[in-house]
């Protein structure tokens, strides 16, 4: 089992940064690929980035560009820099992970383990 905890969520302005953290406990080893997914209200969960063991990463076009998904294997921690934030980038953001190496990033049903979720939330 691995356990997933994120931190850095919180409020910030049009324009401004978040860097949100997911610390892995538990079995790590078995987590091959970290992703973020993000959830607003009334909407489904959906793919933000994601990172494999090895470094290779993967994103969305909505935040291409914008935010920088790495991974610190020695910590077992992954990280989300969100930067230019937009209003539309509100939502509960969540960690996952997969124990494949191979799978379709994006794909929500991939991943076997997720984080509790932390608030970010962006005014205009």
């Amino acid at each position: 089992q691995v356990q997933l905890t994120e931190s850095g969520g919180g409020l910030v302005q049009a324009g401004g940064s978040l860097r949100l953290s997911c610390a892995a406990s538990g079995r790590t080893s078995s987590s091959s690929v970290m992703g973020w997914f993000r959830q607003a209200p009334g909407k489904e969960r959906e793919f933000v980035a994601a990172i494999s063991w090895s470094g290779f990463t993967y994103y969305a076009d909505s935040v291409k560009g914008r935010f920088i998904i790495s991974r610190d294997n020695v910590k077992n921690t992954v990280y989300l820099q969100m930067n230019s934030l937009k209003p539309e980038d509100t939502a509960v953001y969540y960690c996952a992970a997969a124990r494949r190496s191979w799978i379709p990033m994006d794909d929500r049903n991939e991943y076997d383990y997720w984080g509790q979720g932390t608030q970010v939330t962006v005014s205009s």
